[in-house]
C-alpha cells in the first residue's frame, strides 16, 4: 500500500491576501528583484556594474 502525503490547505482567502499584496508591490516597486532588508548601501559593497565602479573610484 503506498502512502501518501498530506497537504496543508491553504485558506482561499489567505492565498488572495497574498497575490493583492504583491500586485500592489508591483506597482509600487515596479517588476523584478527589491530588496527589502538594507536600508543604507555599504562602502565595501562590492558589485561588478561598471555604473557603480566609477562611484567607488571617486571615493
Amino acid at each position: 500500500m503506498k502512502l501518501r502525503k498530506k497537504r496543508s490547505k491553504v485558506p482561499i482567502e489567505l492565498i488572495a491576501v497574498r497575490r493583492a499584496d504583491r500586485e500592489i508591490d508591483k506597482m509600487i516597486h515596479g517588476d523584478g528583484f527589491h530588496a527589502r532588508t538594507r536600508v543604507k548601501k555599504s562602502r565595501k559593497l562590492y558589485t561588478r556594474k561598471h555604473k557603480h565602479r566609477r562611484i567607488e573610484q571617486d571615493l
